[in-house]
Order: structure tokens, then C-alpha cells, then sequence
């Protein structure tokens, strides 16, 4: 293996690329081996994520402490879009910094988890893990098609909670002010969840983020690879381009539509979606460090 530090970085979202949105964790064994390599090769290795800390270690992080997670690894991850952020070390996730001026009122937070076990938990749960945003979540044991078909339904309650407690907030290409015409939320659903966000934290928060702990480390690549399974993960990579990396993009689920881009998407291979597409770049990124060959070479 390469001594010398590889002049890469991934920035990664983790359901659909890293854990299989089925069961919220890794399901592919080579996803961990092939992350713990790359770290502990020097490479240094972002989640970018809308989960909790707790739900990362959950379904991430023990898989790659598991897998012999080196001391001298950059492994960091920034979750619930930015407003909370970590090192992961071999003994697990280190201290915690958490962006308070970013959490939605108590509440509506109450008021969300009352609407769901009222009409909803048939089909998604209230994550009380999040520290700064309120999330409900499809049930693992739910079909997928029955849970999009309630969840515009729960959304749009959602969006009358908001009203009602005078909250300004953003919901699809909406924008519902609150009185004072201020709006400070997003309702942002996605394939497994619904969101009520503070509308600062996005992937490009999370980005920023990232680059930020990696300047403590004296290490900051100039080639960075980003990995998504929605339009809103282009972020990442926009603001990265934004400053000046060198970036490409896979979106292992590109059926929204892939946009026009002033840097390289990288397509999947045949049908192959979510972790199944992000097994293969990972597979590739550890190759070209062990053989020291481009990254976006054959996998």
C-alpha cells in the first residue's frame, strides 16, 4: 500500500450509497472493508448525512470499528445536515459539537410526535434521537409504495402544524411566512422520511462542515469524490466546486433526473441503484490507492 497521503477526500451521504435504505445500515460487507481501507490509507472519509449521531453509530460506525479502524484515521461525521458534527475514532464517536441556534421549537416537536402516534404509526415512527431537527421516519417494516402513498398526506399536516404555531416554513416550491413574514423552516421529505429543518442546514452546510474539521488535521485534499441518492446531495459537490476542488459526483439513484453540472456526475453501472452502486466506487477508490492508479479508474 501507498505511504504516501493519497490527495483524495470522500464526502458521503449514507442512506442509499453507504446503508441500504431496506434496513438503515450496511448490508454489504465490502462497503466496511473497503472504507476502512481507504481510511486507514490515509484518505480522509465524510458522512454527510440527515441522520442522528446515534442512528450513524447504529448502522455505520460499528460496522467500521469492527472492521480495524485505525488510530491515525480522518473519519468524521456531520450529521443531521450539518448541525452536528464528530471524529469518529477506533473507540467510537468522539466529542460532539452541536449547532443549538439551529433547533425547532420544542412544541411542534411535541405536537409532530402526538400526530403520529395518533394517525400515523401505522406506517413511520418519531426519531427521538435528533438533536436539532424534527424527523419522522418510514418503519422498517413497512412497504415502500404504502409509506409514499401516506406520506404526502402526513406532510401536509405537518405543514398545518406549522401554520398553527405561526411558524414560517418552505414545503415543496411553497413558501408560507409566518406573521411576521419571516420563514425559518423546511419541510423536506425524502424516500424514507420527513424533515422539519431549519432552512440553513442542507449538504452544503454539511460540507463546509467537513472541510473545516478536516483544516485541524493539516490535510485537506484538492480531489474530492461526493456520493448521493437525491437531487439535494449535488450540493455537497456544487459547494466544493464552488471553492475550488476538484470534484466529481455519483448519484447512485438517479432516476429524479441527472442535472447539468460544471463538474463530472459519474454514472452507475447497468441497473444497479443505492449501496449496491456505492460498493463499486468504494471498491474502485481502494484499488486506485493500493495500486496507484486514478480513482475513477476500473473497478
Amino acid at each position: 500500500m501507498t505511504t504516501t497521503i493519497p490527495d483524495l477526500g470522500l464526502l458521503l451521504d449514507v442512506d442509499g450509497p453507504i446503508a441500504s435504505p431496506l434496513t438503515r445500515s450496511i448490508a454489504i460487507p465490502s462497503i466496511a472493508t473497503d472504507l476502512v481501507a481507504l481510511a486507514n490509507a490515509g484518505v480522509p472519509i465524510v458522512f454527510n448525512t440527515g441522520r442522528s449521531d446515534r442512528s450513524l453509530q447504529r448502522g455505520v460506525i460499528g460496522h467500521l470499528l469492527g472492521g480495524g479502524l485505525g488510530d491515525h484515521a480522518w473519519v468524521f461525521g456531520v450529521c443531521e445536515k450539518g448541525a452536528v458534527w464528530f471524529r469518529i475514532l477506533p473507540t467510537g464517536i468522539g466529542d460532539l459539537s452541536i449547532d443549538e441556534t439551529l433547533v425547532p421549537p420544542t412544541d411542534l416537536a411535541r405536537a409532530v410526535d402526538d400526530l403520529v402516534a395518533a394517525r400515523y404509526s401505522d406506517s413511520m415512527f418519531f426519531d427521538d434521537t435528533k438533536r436539532t431537527m424534527i424527523s419522522v421516519e418510514q418503519r422498517t417494516d413497512v412497504d415502500s409504495h404504502d409509506y409514499l402513498a401516506k406520506q404526502p398526506e402526513f406532510d401536509r399536516s405537518v405543514l398545518d402544524l406549522c401554520r398553527t404555531f405561526d411558524l414560517g416554513v418552505m414545503w415543496r416550491s411553497g413558501s408560507f411566512p409566518a406573521s411576521d413574514g419571516q420563514v425559518l423552516y423546511r419541510i423536506d421529505p425524502s424516500i424514507i422520511a420527513t424533515d422539519v429543518e431549519s432552512i440553513r442546514v442542507g449538504k452544503d452546510l454539511g460540507a463546509e462542515r467537513a472541510l473545516a474539521l478536516l483544516a485541524g488535521t493539516g490535510h485537506v485534499p484538492r480531489t474530492w469524490r461526493t456520493m448521493g441518492d437525491s437531487r439535494s446531495d449535488y450540493a455537497m459537490a456544487d459547494w466544493l466546486h464552488a471553492q475550488g476542488y476538484d470534484v466529481a459526483h455519483i448519484d447512485v439513484r438517479p432516476s429524479e433526473g441527472v442535472p447539468q453540472k460544471e463538474y463530472p456526475v459519474l454514472p452507475a453501472e447497468g441497473d444497479a441503484t443505492n449501496d449496491a452502486v456505492g460498493a463499486v466506487f468504494l471498491r474502485r477508490w481502494a484499488r486506485s490507492i493500493i495500486d496507484g492508479i486514478s480513482p475513477d479508474g476500473p473497478a
